[in-house]
């Protein structure tokens, strides 16, 4: 037995700012949720790695013993959200992730906003 398949989405179907609108409300509790201790030494993390200019992810804060785990998986987006947003790093693609508890799922990598536009230069 064959898989019915769409050439592309029916309108109406997928309400995209009902997902968005969704996305920052879960984003926002988890935010509210996490230990302001954890989410500092986050920051620091992500900074530390921002200025080495490399491509990394979560898994990397870790692997590095920058920070340790936050108490839920759902607050590294509000951390790297935030980060983000202040100009410390940037989006570099996505590549599968480093946790062996995710299977190598596919994960967001993450760029210094330095480092990236170092590499643009050379």
């Amino acid at each position: 037995m064959s898989q019915l398949q769409f050439p592309e989405p029916i309108h109406g179907t997928v309400d995209l700012a009902a997902g968005e609108q969704a996305k920052r409300d879960g984003m926002a509790l988890a935010a509210d949720n996490t230990n302001p201790d954890w989410a500092t030494a986050c920051r620091a993390a992500i900074e530390r790695m921002a200025a080495r200019g490399t491509v990394f992810q979560a898994a990397d804060l870790i692997a590095e013993q920058l920070v340790d785990e936050p108490d839920s998986p759902s607050q590294w987006g509000p951390a790297f959200g935030s980060a983000a947003r202040a100009g410390v790093i940037e989006a570099a693609g996505y590549a599968p992730s480093k946790r062996a508890t995710v299977h190598k799922s596919i994960c967001k990598v993450w760029v210094g906003r330095a480092g990236r536009q170092g590499r643009r230069a050379a």
